[in-house]
C-alpha cells in the first residue's frame, strides 16, 4: 500500500518502549495521528499478562510487556518517535551475518490479524505453555502413544486444531497461535476440553485405531483369501497352518510354492498377488505368532462372518465391479466396496487435509424364517456385546443423555442412538443372533429386496462408525469399534 507520496509501503512495525508505558505511547499516537503524516494506527495488546505454566506451576507473567504495534511508513514512524517519544525505538531483527544491514521488525498483515485475534479473544481463556507444540503430539505416560487431534467447531476457538492432552489432571486442548514476532508461534492450552464442541481428526501418521487393528488386518487378509478361494470349513485350520509356517520361515514366496505343491493352486496364485502393504501385515502377524505361540488360534477361534468393514475383499472383483457374493453353509455373504473420506492430520507437517480409503463391507443374507423376505446382518459382535452388558444407570446415560457433557450415544453418535432407541429404525441391534451353530451380536435389517436392505444396513453402519471415530467423547467405544472397522 503506497503512502501519500507514493514512495513506500505501509507496514506494521514493532516499537519497543519502557515496560508499563505501552498504553501511554499508543494513546499519544492515536491522539497525534491526524497531525503525523503516514502514521495510521497503534495497537496495544489488551492483555499484557497471561497464565504461563512453568515446571508444573501456573503463574501470571508479562507476555507483551513493553511493545506497541504501529501501522506506518518507516521514515514517518522514526520521525514521530524522535519528536514526540524519544524513550521508544523500532525493534530490529537480529543480523544473520556481520555484513548484513539491520532491518526493522515488520509483521505481515495476515500475521498481525491472527495475533490480534488471539490477544483479543483467547488470552483470558488459555494457558501459555513452555514446551514446543510438537512435544505434545505424544503422551510420554502411555508408551508415547499419539495424542488425539481435534478441531474446535464453534465458539471463540472455532477452527483451532490441536492435541488432547492431560494437563493438571484434566484433559485440555493444546494448540498454536500466532506469536508476536514474524513466523513465531505460542503454544497454549485450553484447560478443559469438555467445555468445547470438537470433532476428532484421523492422525495419518500414528492413529491408535489403525495401530490397534494391525494384527487383525493381517489375519483378515489371509481369511479373506482362504474364503475367496473356496476353503470353506477349512479356513481356520489353514489359517493356523499358514501362520505356523510363516512363524518358522517368514517367506511368502516359499509359502506360495509350498501351497502350489500341495494342490492349493488358486490360493497360491492369489497369495502371490497381494500388495506390499498386505504382505507386511501378514509377516508382522507371523513374527508376533513366533514370539507368542498360539496367539492366532486364541484370537480367531471362531469364524462366522468377517468384521463389518475390512481393507481387503477376499474375493476378486472385476474392474468396475463394486459388489461380489460368497456362498457359505448357512448364509450368503455380500461383499460391497465402500469409499470412506476422513479429515486427517499430519503431525510432522503440521497440516490437515482429507483422505479417501476403500474398504469392503461384509453383510450376511439369509431367508427370513417364516416370512417372505430376507434378513441381512453385519458383524458387530464385540461392540454390541459390551453394550448389552451395560445396564441400569450406565445404559441410561448412553442412550438417554440430554446434557451435552454426558458421554452418550444420543449426543455424540446419533445414528447409533436411533438404532438402539427408536422403534421406527429399520436397522436393529440384535443379541445372540443365530447363524448355524454360532451366535453373534449383529446389526440387522429385514427386507423383501436384498439389494435395498444391504444398502440401508451398510449406510447406517458406516455412519455409526464415522460418528464414533470422530468424537473424542466416546473413546472407550472407539476401542471396541476396532473389532468392527479394521481401520487402515
Amino acid at each position: 500500500m503506497p503512502d501519500k507520496l507514493n514512495r513506500v509501503d505501509y507496514h506494521w512495525y514493532l516499537v519497543r518502549t519502557r515496560p508499563g508505558h505501552e498504553r501511554e505511547l499508543a494513546g499519544l499516537i492515536e491522539q497525534k495521528k491526524g497531525e503525523a503524516r503516514n502514521v495510521l494506527e497503534a495497537y496495544c495488546p489488551t492483555h499484557t499478562t497471561v497464565n504461563v505454566r512453568q515446571g508444573g506451576d501456573e503463574r501470571r507473567l508479562p507476555l507483551f510487556d513493553g511493545y506497541v504495534f504501529v501501522l506506518a511508513t518507516q521514515g514517518a514512524l522514526v520521525d514521530f518517535l524522535h519528536d514526540n517519544y524519544p524513550n521508544a525505538f523500532l525493534r530490529y531483527n537480529r543480523k544473520q551475518a556481520p555484513e548484513e544491514k539491520g532491518r526493522p521488525c515488520i509483521i505481515p498483515e495476515s500475521q498481525m490479524r491472527a495475533f490480534k485475534d488471539f490477544n483479543e479473544n483467547y488470552a483470558e481463556m488459555v494457558v501459555v505453555l513452555e514446551r514446543p507444540y510438537a512435544d505434545y503430539a505424544f503422551n510420554p505416560h502411555e508408551d508415547n502413544q499419539a495424542n488425539e487431534i481435534v478441531r474446535v467447531l464453534d465458539g471463540p476457538l472455532a477452527g483451532c486444531e490441536g492435541y488432547v492432552c492431560r494437563l493438571n489432571r484434566k484433559k485440555g486442548l493444546v494448540f498454536r497461535v500466532q506469536g508476536m514476532m514474524p513466523g513465531s508461534y505460542l503454544t497454549v492450552s485450553y484447560p478443559n476440553i469438555c467445555d468445547l464442541h470438537v470433532v476428532r481428526l484421523h492422525n495419518a501418521e500414528g492413529d491408535r485405531l489403525s495401530i490397534g487393528t494391525e494384527k487383525a488386518r493381517g489375519a483378515d487378509c489371509i481369511i479373506g483369501l482362504l474364503q475367496g478361494c473356496g476353503c470353506g470349513e477349512r479356513t481356520l485350520p489353514m489359517l493356523y497352518g499358514i501362520m505356523d509356517y510363516l512363524a518358522v520361515k517368514p517367506s511368502l514366496v516359499s509359502l506360495c510354492k509350498d501351497l502350489y505343491k500341495k494342490g492349493e493352486k488358486a490360493l497360491s496364485m492369489r497369495l502371490a498377488q497381494i500388495s506390499g502393504k498386505e504382505a507386511e501385515l501378514v509377516l508382522n502377524l507371523a513374527r508376533y505368532e513366533r514370539d507368542n505361540p498360539g496367539f492366532v488360534k486364541r484370537g480367531w477361534s471362531k469364524l462366522t462372518l468377517r468384521p463389518f468393514l475390512t481393507p481387503t475383499s477376499g474375493l476378486e472383483m472385476a474392474e468396475g465391479q463394486d459388489e461380489a457374493r460368497l456362498q457359505h453353509q448357512d448364509f450368503i455373504e455380500i461383499i460391497r466396496k465402500v469409499d470412506i473420506t476422513e479429515e486427517v492430520y499430519y503431525p510432522t507437517q503440521e497440516k490437515g487435509g482429507t483422505a479417501t480409503t476403500t474398504y469392503y463391507a461384509h453383510v450376511g443374507m439369509r431367508k427370513d424364517a417364516g416370512k417372505d423376505g430376507y434378513v441381512l446382518f453385519a458383524n458387530w459382535d464385540e461392540f454390541l456385546g459390551e453394550y448389552f452388558l451395560t445396564a441400569g444407570k450406565a445404559n441410561e446415560k448412553l442412550v438417554g443423555g440430554t446434557v451435552p457433557s454426558v458421554e452418550s450415544f444420543r449426543n455424540y453418535a446419533p445414528t447409533l442412538y436411533h438404532v438402539l432407541a427408536s422403534p421406527d429404525s429399520a436397522v436393529k441391534a440384535e443379541r445372540g443372533f443365530q447363524v448355524g451353530e454360532d451366535s453373534l451380536n449383529v446389526m440387522t435389517v429385514a427386507s423383501s429386496e436384498p439389494e435395498q436392505g444391504a444398502e440401508t444396513l451398510v449406510r447406517t453402519c458406516v455412519n455409526i462408525c464415522k460418528e464414533i471415530n470422530t468424537t473424542n467423547r466416546l473413546a472407550i467405544w472407539r476401542r471396541y469399534l476396532r473389532a468392527v472397522w479394521l481401520h487402515q
